[in-house]
């Protein structure tokens, strides 16, 4: 399958998925766009054309929760819930690392989700959890390793020549992590 037969099959209701999302024409057409620059780049990656509509929706809900946080706006939760009938959801590494960060200590999860989830400076998550910065910062950092140490036991994941992770999500029956859930 190429972009334009997606673009044919699916184009509208993607259109209509985004328009739930953001409530403005205008901005709808452009992350439609982007979420199709994106499709047409990456549908090499797509391993099971069985699984291409989740991965579309998927792609097209990354794709409004980037344009949320790039214009700073806050988004609920629910917003970005996935309300696509499908048969069987895309495993993703969001899956994982939702797993991996609910099994952190508490010491290291609570930084890491004021810091990395909410997105709060360092200073300011050491005011919140009432420790210095320094303490702060360690427990992001060591948390940070227990992630991607979370990856490579998870999902076989390695760290590259640059120290950066890298590897594919497995199917959720074969990760470790997923498939306890």
């Amino acid at each position: 399958m190429n972009t334009q037969n997606i673009w044919l099959d699916y184009s509208s209701e993607l259109r209509s998925f985004i328009q739930s999302k953001v409530k403005n024409s205008a901005i709808t057409e452009d992350i439609l766009q982007d979420t199709f620059i994106k499709i047409h780049t990456k549908l090499d990656t797509l391993k099971d054309p069985k699984k291409l509509k989740p991965w579309l929706f998927s792609v097209a809900r990354n794709t409004v929760f980037t344009y949320y946080k790039s214009n700073n706006y806050a988004v609920e939760a629910n917003l970005l819930e996935e309300d696509i009938d499908t048969e069987e959801p895309m495993h993703t590494e969001k899956d994982c690392l939702a797993g991996i960060i609910k099994n952190l200590p508490k010491k290291y999860r609570d930084p890491i989700f004021l810091s990395d989830i909410k997105g709060l400076k360092q200073q300011e998550v050491a005011k919140e959890l009432g420790q210095t910065l320094s303490t702060t910062k360690s427990q992001i950092q060591r948390g940070r390793k227990l992630i991607a140490k979370g990856y490579m036991d998870c999902c076989g994941y390695v760290l590259n020549a640059e120290g950066k992770l890298i590897g594919e999500t497995k199917d959720r029956e074969d990760c470790k992590v997923c498939a306890t859930k």
